[in-house]
């Protein structure tokens, strides 16, 4: 079955209709707060497959490489008073969660972009409520990774999950894992605003592909 360019245009189109395509231009330097050293491992596990697949991969923060992928796990806006220069980061993030908050969303993505486009940084902070502590945390860090290496649309995955199962185990779907490495093809720019760019991926994910 052939990948419908239609269902990816979709993907990458925001609240207004236009299509935006980004990628990372450098490799993701990952920082995790508010989470402990077991629920790390797993995020970072997660980060290293989903990296795997662009051209990028993923690097170790170092005293002289600052973080560009910061993930926060909070219980409420307060709670990201606590960390040390988010103010200076992330300028009125407090206020930013306080109302997403009272909206009911527990997740929120800060994208930065480079001057020509492709993605600089993220900045992810989760709100621990009830919906996402139920999930597996294998799970919610797969899924966290596959919204951070791509910018995607606003109703991107919203009636369809980017993972699989199998054998109770979850894992990218087939289609999610070719549509990221068609994405980062070397060919490609790392930024695109025009949805003639979708039947460019298209053409390099394999015919057998159900998507999405």
């Amino acid at each position: 079955m052939a990948v419908s360019a239609e269902a990816e245009a979709r993907l990458f189109a925001g609240a207004d209709g236009a299509y935006r395509f980004a990628g990372w231009g450098r490799p993701l330097v990952p920082v995790l707060f508010g989470a402990e050293d077991d629920r790390v491992a797993v995020f970072r596990a997660a980060l290293q497959v989903v990296s795997a697949l662009t051209r990028h991969g993923m690097a170790d923060p170092d005293p002289e490489m600052a973080a560009n992928l910061m993930v926060f796990g909070v219980r409420d806006g307060a709670d990201v008073g606590d960390v040390p220069a988010i103010g200076g980061l992330v300028p009125g993030i407090g206020c930013t969660l306080a109302r997403l908050e009272a909206a009911g969303a527990n997740q929120y993505r800060l994208f930065r972009f480079e001057a020509g486009g492709a993605i600089r940084a993220v900045f992810l902070f989760l709100r621990m409520d009830a919906a996402l502590v139920a999930l597996p945390v294998a799970d919610l860090a797969l899924e966290q990774a596959v919204r951070l290496v791509l910018l995607s649309g606003d109703a991107a995955f919203a009636g369809s999950s980017p993972l699989g199962r199998l054998d109770g185990v979850a894992g990218l779907r087939f289609g999610i894992a070719a549509l990221i490495r068609a994405g980062y093809d070397p060919v490609l720019p790392d930024v695109a605003r025009d949805a003639s760019h979708a039947v460019r991926l298209a053409a390099r994910m394999p015919v057998d592909v159900v998507f999405p």
